[in-house]
């Protein structure tokens, strides 16, 4: 499999696409406007604690507090790191997790009342020693979305492209891709050389057949960063940020550009000069890979894969056979619907839905990824009678969703053809970075009908006929809505100069919504709400 980078820059967005044999596998995107916090440490403050949620919510500076389940709290017994499926030393069993002034490394905060706990499945019941107006060091792990904020933890990293440092944490963990145990044993003697005694930190799976000053550089590194974090810290009295995560191109580059890339192209003389420096200091045996892209022609053209980038955005996706896959965001999950489509060459109704759903499985794990969909999702197959042809789906699905970097869990299919599964949310989905709710349905999808409108506009100007004697008006509205009036004129105007003796001149504005109208005298007043 041919696998390469796409960086493609203009001066309203950054895109960055993964391509497997020429096909789009995975999108990027980010305008200048926009907040990216995922990866951004910050000193914050605890706002409040709430029992009931086993979640604390930190002050760290931005609109909205940042949710902080009990999970997250560093030094708690199921404290779980990895990266790429990492395996860590066994660490010391403790009793209570870190105060926040212990996160900061000062001292033990006194306990004013009586501290939070979590129930674990693994410990039992664990005390957080947590309290409101504590400070805390905390990062980003997942974007805001919808109403919710982001999410933080007190499990700090700083991610290398070879290793990720972890201040608070003593254990030293190893890639599991990384198999040979020479090679694991290697990597972590090397750490243990650099890294102070209260320090950890995950060796990730480009670290491996490296020489051990090219990995002792990269920790240097890190550890000089963390000393300028400190010492902000220090300094720092209200919730701030401490640290920034690098753009979207350093980070597909450091986490994604391995040996299995046969190419990274870039577009934009800049981020190529950014792209080949950051290499050349962290992987120099990868530079030649690297190429700027001069040609007049659209890079994602060149390389056919705009079409796909388009898809990106649309509800319905079409399959090989002819069938499709229709895609809907709820409040709580997202939907997906499986259509047979046309009609298909197989012989029997169940040989066509099988078929049709193994090529939607395939689909679907694909649009998960492009779009990077998180949270629930409900996929509802077409009908299938055989149990193993349900069975081999569930697998087909498990299969395709198993090359996906976030961690995905599908179930079988249930007795109504409902697939569930869950996919990790770190950052908004594509659909929710690049739309917004529709002005006119906000956001439902869904407008009020021109008839509807004409049976209000109706009993408004009852109400007018009523209370006054006037015998002209006029009725502004969507040109949607009265070019419906116009079309309909026996059961409007017409009707309307019958029944209630009134003239009613019709004006178009776009600037209305639909379902809205604007009751105007000759003289140009309006007298909507007098009548309504």
């Amino acid at each position: 499999m041919v696998r390469r980078i796409l960086i493609n820059v203009t001066p309203t967005h950054q895109r960055i696409a993964i391509t497997e044999d020429g096909r789009l596998a995975e999108l990027f995107t980010q305008t200048p406007d926009s907040e990216h916090h995922v990866g951004n440490i910050y000193f914050g403050r605890v706002s409040k604690i709430l029992q009931g949620m086993n979640a604390a919510f930190i002050d760290i500076g931005l609109d909205q507090d940042a949710f902080l389940h009990f999970s997250d709290v560093d030094s708690s017994l199921e404290e779980d790191h990895d990266d790429d499926g990492d395996d860590d030393e066994p660490t010391p069993t403790v009793s209570t997790v870190e105060s926040s002034d212990v996160a900061l490394r000062t001292a033990k905060a006194v306990p004013q009342k009586r501290l939070p706990t979590f129930s674990t499945k693994r410990s039992g019941e664990v005390t957080i020693n947590l309290q409101p107006k504590q400070h805390v060091i905390v990062q980003v792990t997942r974007e805001a979305y919808h109403q919710k904020g982001v999410r933080v933890t007190t499990k700090v990293g700083l991610t290398g492209r070879n290793v990720v440092l972890l201040p608070f944490d003593s254990s030293i963990g190893v890639s599991r891709k990384i198999q040979s145990g020479r090679e694991r044993k290697r990597l972590r003697m090397s750490a243990r050389e650099v890294l102070p005694e209260s320090m950890g930190c995950i060796i990730r799976t480009a670290a491996a057949g490296l020489d051990p000053a090219d990995v002792q550089h990269e920790f240097t590194s890190l550890l000089e960063s963390w000393r300028d974090i400190e010492a902000e810290v220090r300094k720092s009295k209200e919730p701030r940020l401490l640290h920034e995560e690098a753009g979207i191109a350093h980070g597909v580059i450091r986490d994604l550009f391995k040996d299995d890339v046969a190419q990274v192209v870039v577009d934009d003389r800049k981020v190529y000069r950014d792209v080949k420096a950051y290499v050349e200091r962290t992987a120099p045996h990868l530079r030649g890979k690297i190429e700027l892209y001069t040609d007049n022609r659209p890079l994602f053209d060149t390389f056919s894969i705009e079409r796909e980038v388009h898809q990106t955005h649309q509800r319905r996706v079409f399959l090989p056979s002819g069938g499709s896959i229709v895609i809907d965001h709820t409040e709580a999950m997202v939907v997906i619907d499986v259509n047979s489509g046309r009609a298909s060459n197989e012989k029997t109704q169940e040989n066509n839905a099988v078929k049709t759903n193994f090529e939607a499985a395939r689909e679907i794990a694909k649009q998960l990824r492009l779009r990077d969909i998180g949270g629930m999702v409900m996929v509802d197959f077409i009908d299938m009678q055989v149990e193993e042809n349900r069975r081999k789906l569930f697998n087909e699905l498990r299969n395709e969703v198993a090359r996906d970097r976030a961690k995905t869990v599908v179930y079988p299919l249930t007795q109504l053809g409902i697939m569930q599964l869950t996919r990790q949310r770190i950052r908004q989905s594509m659909a929710e970075r690049t739309s917004d709710d529709c002005p006119l349905c906000f956001g439902t999808g869904k407008v009020q009908n021109p008839a509807t409108t004409m049976s209000s506009i109706d009993r408004w100007l009852r109400n007018f006929r009523a209370r006054t004697w006037k015998l002209r008006v006029t009725i502004k509205a969507h040109p949607y809505t009265v070019q419906y009036l116009q079309r309909n004129r026996s059961q409007s105007l017409l009707r309307w100069l019958r029944s209630y003796f009134l003239i009613v001149k019709l004006q178009g504005d776009d600037d209305m919504e639909a379902g809205q109208f604007i009751g105007l005298l000759p003289s140009g007043k309006d007298v909507t709400k007098e009548y309504i």
